[in-house]
């Protein structure tokens, strides 16, 4: 168990990778696009990370304030949240 948080966050990161990765593909083929929803959803669920790096490397959505500004402040959001969790949850 102690690895699982781990496991699950390099699981969503890929999740999060992929989407991105797909979402951009379908933009240039004219095709069914990744519902925006979805990937602001993926990176709440911990893909922050992921996402906002293969935007920046792909050069995908960075033209959109919500997403060159709303994943960085989630990641921000998740970091805090981890570093209290870290600082105040006792772990036996």
């Amino acid at each position: 168990m102690r690895y699982g948080f781990i496991y699950y966050l390099v699981f969503i990161n890929l999740i999060a990778i992929i989407l991105t990765i797909r979402d951009k593909h379908a933009a240039q083929q004219h095709r069914w696009r990744v519902p925006e929803a979805t990937l602001l959803w993926v990176s709440i669920l911990g893909g922050s990370l992921g996402m906002y790096t293969t935007m920046r490397l792909i050069h995908h959505k960075t033209q959109h304030r919500k997403f060159m500004w709303g994943i960085p402040a989630i990641f921000v959001g998740q970091l805090v949240i981890f570093f209290l969790v870290i600082r105040y949850v006792p772990f036996y």
